[in-house]
């Protein structure tokens, strides 16, 4: 049997998880710029390497952020999912607040809603290919 690069093993398991987030500014207020979208994507890379998980593809528009991430068994997508949000907030409002506080309603970024779907039926190549094909701000 071969053995695709896509397969990790664990002490106990052979896996091959990916799911496709989607987070949307809290009542999707147009926020973000390129600049904010490479930074969120680097701390959400951050984030996932913290999970021994990886971000496999970023990209998003002006009121919302589309990932695909690559996740071990023992990851619960609630957690991934609350630390993702949590730490981006966090830091863009850390490092972008002068541009955020117009937009932010209660020191909040994120809708405390997300959309989680597995990504098993699809080929992987198809997501990768639209969240690649979204309208990224200039």
């Amino acid at each position: 049997m071969q053995k695709s690069s896509d397969i990790r093993t664990g002490r106990h398991c052979v896996f091959m998880m990916h799911v496709h987030l989607v987070f949307v500014t809290k009542y999707r207020k147009k926020v973000f710029t390129k600049r904010l979208l490479m930074d969120t994507e680097r701390y959400m890379r951050k984030v996932c390497a913290d999970f021994e998980s990886q971000l496999v593809e970023f990209n998003g528009e002006q009121d919302h952020v589309h990932l695909l991430v690559e996740y071990p068994p023992k990851v619960a997508v609630s957690k991934l999912v609350n630390s993702l949000k949590g730490v981006s907030s966090r830091m863009l409002r850390k490092e972008h607040f002068s541009w955020l506080k117009k937009f932010l309603w209660g020191c909040r970024l994120w809708s405390p809603s997300y959309f989680a779907g597995s990504c098993g039926g699809a080929p992987l190549q198809v997501i990768r290919a639209y969240i690649e094909q979204q309208n990224c701000p200039k």
